[in-house]
């Protein structure tokens, strides 16, 4: 049931609002660190306004983006190892602010919050254009193949987006040390990026001719 959508949805995001004010501000120790409070607004209005436009238009879209539960035991590994490095990266940077180890000019945290834009316009138009997305390595029933779009550049344009996401967020903070921890992403995202593959190869008809036609898996030319 829809209502039952919108309180989980809501649950979720409530939930993670106060995990990010606590992994930020407690080590921070000042609750008017205002990249903190920047990081927090670019993150989570988008994050709800899309929330709630899935509810209206795309209520599947939204539940499968809620299912977090991964059954893949190489992917379980790499959440377990991805959730490991947010909470070190947050915690590093309040602490980096707190005791002002290291500080980036206003110019980094700038340029920082523009690619985190374009990296949420980008998971946008993802999901615009691929109604199949999930959180979780799955093949859903009656799923398809999609190479138009985004898809036609790159074979996981929703990754490539959450590496923008995430190599800017430690620059919004003013951290350079979360900036390094946060680099773990990306050899991360290859590992999750290979395993999927691999299934999508197994269950997903025509995913090997797909791969034939778009060569590259994160970024043009390069891999």
């Amino acid at each position: 049931m829809k209502e039952n959508l919108l309180a989980e949805a809501l649950i979720k995001i409530t939930s993670g609002i106060f995990l990010m004010m606590a992994l930020l501000f407690i080590p921070a120790g000042d609750i008017r660190w205002f990249n903190g409070w920047l990081l927090m607004g670019l993150l989570f209005i988008p994050m709800a306004a899309a929330g709630l436009f899935m509810y209206f238009k795309a209520p599947d879209l939204l539940r499968s983006r809620l299912r977090a539960k991964e059954t893949e035991k190489e992917q379980q590994g790499v959440i377990a190892a991805s959730g490991v490095m947010f909470i070190l990266s947050f915690l590093l940077a309040g602490l980096n602010y707190r005791f002002g180890w290291i500080s980036l000019p206003p110019s980094v945290t700038a340029a920082a919050c523009v690619v985190f834009l374009i990296g949420y316009a980008l998971f946008a138009e993802v999901l615009r254009e691929n109604s199949y997305l999930s959180r979780v390595v799955e093949v859903q029933q009656g799923q398809k193949v999609v190479d138009t779009g985004l898809y036609g550049v790159v074979r996981h344009p929703m990754y490539f987006a959450t590496v923008l996401l995430f190599l800017s967020m430690p620059l919004i903070l003013g951290s350079l040390p979360s900036f390094v921890i946060m680099l773990c992403y990306i050899p991360l995202i290859i590992l999750r990026i290979r395993n999927e593959e691999k299934v999508l190869e197994e269950k997903l008809d025509g995913y090997r001719e797909y791969e034939k036609k778009v060569k590259y898996r994160l970024l043009p030319l390069i891999y």
